[in-house]
């Protein structure tokens, strides 16, 4: 707690900098309990391609929302702001302060400000014959023209490749009645929490050279093998599917790519959803970036987020 407000803490940033081993130093020492925001990790089964943490790498920290959402079914932003508020409150409860850790800009977004979701719930329907369009020849730019027409300013600020935010803002406009940038409001909106938020980052090389080595990492690890697995069981259409590594060794499997080809393909969506990841925290005032590339380690950029942590405590305390 900082004054009368909940204490949030928040570790982000792009992928492959360093935020889980940060953030369970971080518990450790301020007896914390992370709360993961990762929109892949929270499958089973998904565990090489996501990068989720190992037993010994949660060093004995409890972590939330791993490993528990079928990955046959998709899992929504919304179920995510009540399972991660939950969570939140529980830990808090117990005395405990949550840490939020992963890169997800829209899962931060949802837990951090006001936002509400309940008039597009029950869509199915809708959503349904929006995935059924966009599955047409075209259909992917056809959705794009639409939104940019109907609702130009969230346009604006989605990727024409990010599908499933396109096929999300049509859903809400067909459903409210509203374009959702009619709602921005609650984006910059002050939650009830005190949260204080850190982005870790790397120089541009630096960052590419260590998602090019966890590619190269999952790969030696057996992530072929992994898809396999899921193959037998989970629709190669699922949203758990369609993420960076997933739906690249499914091509492989089904001997429609070569395993070089799917590797370099990995490397460069992944650099480039670093790059959608640095664009959409850059928009928060609110972050804190922490330049790991001025660390000589991992413990001291962990002690210096540790002692930033404090030091806000403190001086809300004092005040």
């Amino acid at each position: 707690m900082i004054g009368d407000r909940p204490l949030r803490i928040c570790i982000t940033g792009p992928t492959a900098t360093g935020k889980t081993d940060a953030a369970v130093a971080v518990c450790r020492a301020i007896r914390g309990e992370v709360v993961s925001m990762d929109s892949m990790q929270i499958y089973q089964g998904l565990s090489i391609g996501t990068a989720k943490p190992t037993q010994a790498e949660m060093g004995g920290v409890p972590h939330h929302l791993l490993s528990f959402a079928p990955p046959q079914r998709a899992y929504t932003v919304a179920e995510y702001q009540r399972d991660a508020r939950t969570s939140a409150a529980d830990i808090a409860y117990r005395g405990r302060i949550p840490v939020f850790c992963g890169g997800t800009g829209l899962y931060l977004q949802a837990v951090s400000r006001p936002l509400t979701f309940a008039a597009a719930h029950g869509a199915e329907g809708v959503r349904e014959a929006l995935q059924r369009e966009a599955a047409e020849p075209g259909g992917p730019e056809t959705l794009y023209a639409r939104l940019l027409g109907a609702d130009p300013a969230s346009a604006e600020r989605l990727h024409p490749g990010n599908l499933r935010r396109v096929i999300r803002a049509l859903e809400v406009q067909a459903l409210t009645g509203e374009p959702m940038s009619a709602r921005r409001a609650e984006w910059d909106a002050e939650p009830e929490e005190r949260w204080l938020i850190f982005a870790l980052t790397f120089l541009r090389e630096a960052l590419y050279a260590r998602i090019d080595a966890r590619v190269d990492r999952m790969i030696a690890q057996g992530l072929e093998e992994e898809v396999r697995g899921l193959m037998d069981s989970v629709p190669l259409d699922a949203q758990a599917m369609q993420a960076i590594g997933y739906r690249d060794m499914v091509q492989v499997i089904r001997g429609e790519s070569t395993l070089e080809d799917a590797i370099d393909r990995m490397k460069r969506n992944s650099r480039r959803y670093a790059k959608r990841q640095l664009t959409w925290l850059r928009r928060d005032p609110r972050v804190r970036w922490v330049d790991v590339s001025a660390f000589e380690s991992a413990d001291l950029v962990a002690a210096f987020l540790i002692d930033q942590i404090r030091q806000e405590m403190q001086d809300e305390t004092m005040g």
